[in-house]
């Protein structure tokens, strides 16, 4: 983590408006550094803008990445101006360099990005209402909608397979029969979980492969603290955190948000008694994403909108369960045993989903 004594080099690198007052730690994201930085107006009103120091680990070709971000951004600009929106708002903002350029690599080999933050809206763990669900359905479907029309062999792949459950579930078996720290032993009902679930990894990616399912512009990480949310209207403002912005399904992101966003408890809850599967979410977000994306999707993406999110939050869970056996190196970690917990969430929302899983069929039909 850097030290505000190291971004003080780093902040006079960006076009920012306003004498600098002090930087922030952002505490809750996984994978970067985030920093809230604040800015005195001339007005002498305080204002602040996001800054990233970007992990290099998980984002291997940081310059591609900024290449996909800007593209998108500018896109979804242009649609927002189109249709009479506020760009201000409704879309990311990079804040560019003093050279001019949207990323800034330092003479350390550090990269580091900058973002308008967007006031009178914030983010949320999870959902305070159904209609907060909604609105986040409607976020995402108009963020598809937007992105229909955007060349999706100009995007790189930023993360190489990151929704190719086939290819994760090797790499989880590769890493259980290392076991290089040697707690495959305490969590053997885990690995069994998803030993027992082998058959279903490869079902989606089956079928974009063979053309049965289209590839699209897709976000690929659509957790609900991933739209922002009007502080006064209670909509979907923004959908933001586009690392992962590459060629992909629909049902991706579809079943991504809907593991996200009907789990009753936190992500990253040790007691399970706290998190199911609720299936009136599960009905907002859908109704609210078929309004919004419907008329765009295919009868494949519709008929496997129920299975998504079940094959979706398989996958988180054994991303999570991968990284714990590896020793904790992919995703960030704020106490022992942290991914093992984000696991076994994910684990009870498959099980529960099984459970609903004709009645998510029903309520698909009813929207679609």
């Amino acid at each position: 983590m850097r030290s505000e004594s190291a971004l003080i080099e780093i902040v006079p690198e960006f076009n920012f408006d306003g004498e600098y007052l002090r930087a922030e730690l952002f505490k809750f994201g996984h994978i970067h550094d985030t920093y809230f930085v604040f800015f005195r107006k001339p007005d002498a009103l305080e204002h602040r803008y996001i800054m990233q120091g970007i992990n290099q680990y998980v984002f291997q070709n940081p310059e591609e990445l900024m290449e996909n971000i800007t593209g998108v951004t500018n896109h979804l600009q242009r649609k927002i101006i189109a249709s009479g929106g506020d760009p201000k708002r409704e879309g990311l903002r990079l804040v560019p360099t003093r050279d001019g350029k949207l990323f800034l690599k330092a003479g350390s080999g550090e990269y580091w990005r900058a973002y308008n933050f967007i006031e009178g809206a914030r983010t949320f763990m999870l959902p305070p209402s159904l209609g907060h669900v909604y609105s986040a359905a409607r976020a995402y479907g108009t963020f598809q909608r937007n992105l229909s029309d955007f060349p999706v062999e100009r995007l790189h792949e930023t993360i190489p397979d990151f929704h190719h459950t086939a290819k994760r579930f090797e790499t989880f078996v590769q890493v259980v029969e290392k076991d290089e720290h040697n707690r495959a032993r305490d969590v053997k009902d885990e690995i069994n979980f998803v030993l027992h679930r082998a058959g279903e990894m490869s079902i989606l990616v089956d079928l974009v492969e063979t053309g049965d399912l289209p590839l699209r512009v897709t976000h690929n990480d659509t957790k609900f603290n991933n739209v922002m949310i009007d502080d006064q209207t209670g909509e979907g403002v923004c959908v933001i955190d586009l690392d992962t912005v590459m060629p992909g399904s629909s049902l991706y992101d579809f079943g991504d948000a809907i593991r996200s966003i009907t789990n009753t408890g936190e992500e990253d809850q040790p007691d399970l008694s706290k998190v199911q599967f609720s299936l009136e979410a599960f009905e907002a977000y859908t109704r609210g994403y078929l309004e919004t994306s419907n008329n765009g999707l295919t009868q494949a993406e519709i008929e496997y909108l129920p299975f998504s999110p079940r094959l979706m939050t398989l996958e988180c869970g054994m991303r999570f369960l991968t990284d714990h056996l590896d020793g904790d190196v992919y995703f960030k970690t704020h106490r022992p045993d942290h991914n093992l917990d984000r696991c076994r969430t994910q684990f009870k929302l498959v099980a529960d989903m099984e459970q609903e899983e004709k009645k998510m069929g029903g309520i698909v039909k009813t929207y679609s």
